[in-house]
């Protein structure tokens, strides 16, 4: 136990070197968290207010389902990760005709590369969803097509090809060791990651523990989807303790690819989010819950911790959505994902701007409270939950040194006793708001001085 926990301390100091290495790239976006957007719209903002908006967050990539030429430009020297599609119904003359996969690339790829920081094409939108055969057998030919015509345009490796999926190609899995892809799709499913393994393309889906929780609407569920403190789900198979719904489903489709001898082949969180508002029969949809959902799983992503199975990289992650789609049909949820609204202002606030939003006046004028104390995890709190809050804090360019072998607060050696300095240093060094001592609901204000021995915390009143 103490040797894995040095491990896990000491890489501290490589990973805060790396992040100094990349600092410049790290101020601009985070690349593993990207958005979508849609646009089944009518009042949505120019492109360009778009593009500004983003370079203003710490998004790094943007998903679209189409190819618009005018997001794509506007997208232009941004540095952001741009994500197109080719629609389920260009997949038909996409996969009969090469010359016609050759134009498309050159329309919506060749034009706009590389001011265009274009970096993958998916062809179809969950294809093997639709019970249309002949869609489905039209879906790998498309894609080698558009993958020949990238390459042909000295491309190859550069933009890559894959295609979206839905949740449901899995059969199993629940606990997460078990999943396995539904043996309908098995077939075609050898052929699509042969040729994403050939041509170094990830495997998009779109899980969503919102949808998970309302098939089972009970507190603890909702806890373990927002990645709120809960007693975890232990998988039966490896005997790990799951403490989240998004790690869980991840992890099942890690362990069908598994199953199938494609674990190597990386895969993309392609559409994950939850409704602020819904119809009054709906379960689950709130501003408190979706910006508990968004705001976690951005802290989750940004920890670096990964997945149980997927250890130590954070999967490259599009939240949906960047704006609510207005005309899209269906009940409320489906038209209230937006994190921002069409005047470009905040649905609600998860963190994503780099730099502090100015709260906007309170109806009812409240005193400015006095900042002190330390800020400390709160009891009960897992292992688990504080090693990743750790995680998090020391990739937050705080110096953790303190908490390395032979600094002042090493001893003892415990995940809680360096998850308490970290969370304390990462709020004394920040805005230190009350959200700043949050950490996913696992830390709280005290104003008893946790500093022992030779190990001081920074903290008091301010």
């Amino acid at each position: 136990m103490a040797a894995s926990l040095l491990s896990r301390t000491s890489s501290f100091s490589l990973l805060l070197l790396l992040l100094l290495l990349h600092a410049s790239r790290l101020a601009c976006s985070q690349s593993f968290v990207g958005v979508n957007y849609g646009q089944v719209a009518n009042n949505l903002p120019p492109p360009e207010s778009t593009a500004k908006l983003l370079e203003s967050t710490m998004i790094g990539k943007v998903r679209l389902y189409g190819a618009d030429p005018a997001i794509i430009k506007a997208l232009a020297n941004t540095g952001i990760g741009i994500v197109i599609g080719a629609s389920n119904g260009d997949i038909p003359s996409l996969a009969s005709d090469p010359n016609v996969a050759g134009q498309w690339v050159g329309a919506n790829i060749l034009q706009f590369y590389p001011a265009s920081n274009i970096t993958l094409v998916t062809v179809g939108n969950e294809v093997l969803k639709s019970n249309d055969e002949n869609l489905i057998s039209q879906l790998l030919p498309a894609m080698q097509n558009v993958q020949k015509a990238i390459t042909a345009a000295g491309l190859g490796g550069k933009v890559r090809v894959s295609s979206v999926h839905a949740m449901s190609l899995l059969s199993q899995s629940d606990p997460p060791s078990s999943g396995l892809f539904h043996p309908s799709f098995e077939g075609r499913l050898r052929d699509l990651l042969e040729f994403q393994r050939e041509n170094g393309s990830p495997l998009a889906i779109n899980p969503y523990p919102f949808f998970a929780y309302q098939s089972d609407p009970r507190p603890e569920t909702l806890a373990f989807c927002l990645f709120q403190p809960n007693a975890g789900r232990v998988d039966s198979g490896t005997g790990i303790n799951y403490m989240n719904m998004f790690d869980a489903q991840v992890d099942a489709v890690y362990s069908a690819l598994k199953v199938l001898g494609y674990k190597d082949i990386e895969i993309v969180v392609a559409e994950t989010g939850w409704p602020y508002n819904g119809d009054s029969n709906e379960v689950g949809p709130s501003v408190e819950n979706a910006k508990a959902y968004n705001g976690n799983l951005i802290a989750h992503l940004r920890s670096l911790v990964g997945t149980p199975l997927m250890p130590g990289k954070s999967v490259e992650t599009y939240i949906f959505a960047l704006y609510d789609e207005d005309l899209k049909p269906g009940p409320t949820s489906e038209r209230s994902f937006g994190l921002y609204r069409p005047d470009l202002t905040m649905t609600y606030d998860i963190g994503l701007a780099k730099t502090p939003v100015t709260p906007t006046a309170p109806v009812t004028p409240t005193p400015k409270p006095t900042r002190m104390g330390w800020c400390v995890p709160k009891s009960g709190v897992s292992d688990a939950q504080l090693q990743a809050s750790l995680d998090y804090a020391c990739s937050q360019k705080i110096d953790c040194s303190p908490i390395q072998p032979g600094g002042a607060c090493f001893e003892p050696n415990t995940v809680a006793s360096h998850a308490a300095f970290a969370m304390n240093l990462y709020y004394q060094t920040s805005a230190k708001n009350p959200w700043n001592c949050d950490f996913s609901q696992t830390a709280t204000l005290t104003t008893n001085n946790p500093s022992y021995n030779g190990c001081v915390y920074p903290g008091g009143s301010t």
